[in-house]
């Protein structure tokens, strides 16, 4: 009888794994895109985290396999004001808006900054409820959370 009872504990366990496995998966058997959510709020790490960004969507295979969004708050949206960007970072985010990666402003910190979203760089967008909001909102989402 307990026999039984293993063998019926590892095959649910089993079917448990596979049925998980599927779940990540397109229905013609592609694996789906990764989800990231990048976290950006230290001013000194911005070409850090934009170099890190772009190696993500190299090693991943392109745009189409994997999903980002930045996430900036702090003092680090300052290197996104548009009257005060320099060149790499605005090539960086126009290169990534093209490659889909999506750019999120804390409302929060553009309301202390006494900035609004034509102020930033082309391509972004405002996280009404603030950054942290905003990254709790991506990882219930099924997105990694990285804060390089």
């Amino acid at each position: 009888m307990k026999r039984r009872s293993v063998l019926h504990a590892v095959l649910a366990a089993a079917a448990g794994i596979v049925g998980s496995r599927a779940a990540g998966a397109t229905e013609a058997g592609e694996p789906s895109a990764a989800k990231v959510a990048y976290h950006l709020a230290d001013i000194e790490k911005v070409a850090f985290v934009l170099g890190n960004i772009r190696n993500h969507v190299r090693g991943m295979g392109g745009p189409d396999k994997v999903t980002i969004e930045l996430v900036v708050h702090g003092p680090a949206l300052k290197a996104f004001h548009a009257a005060a960007a320099e060149p790499d970072i605005r090539s960086a985010v126009a290169e990534f808006s093209a490659k889909r990666v999506a750019f999120s402003a804390c409302a929060n910190t553009m309301a202390g900054q006494k900035v609004t979203l034509a102020d930033l760089l082309p391509g972004f967008g405002s996280a009404e409820r603030g950054g942290v909001v905003r990254l709790a909102e991506l990882q219930a989402q099924g997105y990694v959370y990285l804060r390089p």
